[in-house]
């Protein structure tokens, strides 16, 4: 039989705008931003509710004061010995119940179960605040991240926008940023720079994925298709 080499969608368009669960472990500045961008229309989309592993961490409180559901996963230690909280799979019942499309980790410091990775498969992005496969994996997040790219002598860094799988920093990459690492930068100088193209490309990617511009070539790499057009990519 032949074999398909065309290009495949990521995902059709669904019917009205899509919603979103922002995963958070701190203050949130992506998911301000995500929301920032939905708000004046350059991401067809909703914030259907804000997840995260602190009850008290900043995105949390904004996600208050903005009056977004909010859940936390995983639960607290108590929380377990107590058999409380969501599992895996009531985690993935809850964002079905408030009609989640599609999921995006925003500074969020937990491994995802694979049951989430299965559900939002393809339909789930993360933002890491280097160029990957460089400076990624257990532990290089944050700081860390920005401090080993200054120790490491590149010369240029930048934020990289990924689909989730399994395991840390290791799904296909969406977009990328590029910004340079000059010889006096310190890593706080560094991650100023990479965390505004994070504001930048996140949403760009995003608003990609639910509008269905998303493509994969035959070998999973997957690509953006401008607005407009079936042929340029960006």
């Amino acid at each position: 039989s032949l074999k398909d080499t065309a290009p495949r969608a990521a995902a059709t368009r669904d019917a009205g705008p899509a919603r979103v669960a922002v995963f958070v472990s701190g203050g949130g500045s992506n998911m301000r931003a995500l929301h920032a961008a939905m708000l004046d229309g350059r991401v067809d989309a909703s914030v259907a509710v804000v997840v995260s592993n602190s009850i008290d961490c900043g995105g949390i409180q904004w996600a208050n004061d903005n009056g977004l559901p909010t859940l936390r996963y995983p639960p607290s230690k108590q929380q377990r010995e107590a058999n409380e909280g969501l599992s895996p799979e009531k985690l993935v019942e809850k964002l079905e119940e408030l009609g989640v499309t599609h999921v995006c980790l925003a500074g969020y410091l937990r491994l995802i179960p694979p049951e989430l990775c299965r559900r939002y498969e393809n339909k789930m992005l993360n933002v890491h605040p280097a160029l990957l496969p460089a400076f990624g994996g257990k532990g290089m997040h944050g700081l860390a991240v920005h401090e080993a790219v200054v120790a490491s002598g590149a010369r240029f860094t930048g934020p990289t926008i990924h689909f989730v799988n399994e395991k840390f920093d290791d799904g296909k990459i969406l977009a990328q940023r590029v910004v340079p690492v000059l010889p006096t930068d310190t890593p706080q100088d560094v991650a100023k720079r990479v965390l505004e193209k994070e504001h930048e490309v996140f949403p760009h990617a995003l608003a990609a994925l639910v509008e269905g511009r998303v493509e994969f070539r035959e070998d999973g790499v997957p690509r953006i298709v401008a607005r407009g057009t079936e042929e340029t990519y960006e």
